[in-house]
């Protein structure tokens, strides 16, 4: 039996064809222009948020994350050396866009875990990611036995 959020799911999955690509190109606009992390009422994709653990309790934050596409931005060096040593471009980092994105989350909010994170939408410069964060201090969290928060410790 088909629910509402496998209907969710295949739009996303068929950008092109559904309604998700008009709805993206107008809210891309006001992206541009907000911070790179900003803090949101509900998920944009909530058939994918739910199914990476993501609950409309208290304690539970979403977090949309912008980040910069493309391989790492090395700085030139100062120092005269041969072009092929400069090593300047296709600089890639052992470190995908998503974990940054779940890195400078975690920065903004420091009482707050990340439980996961997905892809949102992407443009020529940028992607977006929507982060999953958990206040494992707040008592609802520390309630509910089926919601696990690695935490540091």
């Amino acid at each position: 039996m088909v629910n509402a959020y496998d209907y969710m799911a295949l739009a996303w999955k068929n950008k092109d064809e559904s309604y998700v690509k008009n709805l993206m190109r107008e809210l891309v606009i006001k992206w541009r222009r907000e911070p790179s992390v900003v803090r949101i009422e509900k998920p944009t994709r909530l058939d994918r948020a739910r199914r990476l653990g993501y609950k409309a309790k208290q304690g539970f934050v979403i977090v949309r994350v912008k980040v910069r596409r493309g391989g790492a931005r090395k700085p030139r060096p100062r120092s005269g050396r041969r072009q092929k040593a400069m090593g300047v471009k296709k600089y890639t980092r052992a470190k995908s866009l998503k974990k940054i994105a779940i890195e400078r989350a975690a920065r903004k909010f420091p009482n707050l875990t990340p439980l996961n994170a997905y892809w949102v939408w992407e443009d020529g410069q940028q992607v977006w990611f929507e982060v999953i964060m958990v206040d494992k201090n707040h008592p609802v969290i520390k309630n509910d036995r089926k919601i696990q928060v690695k935490s540091k410790n």
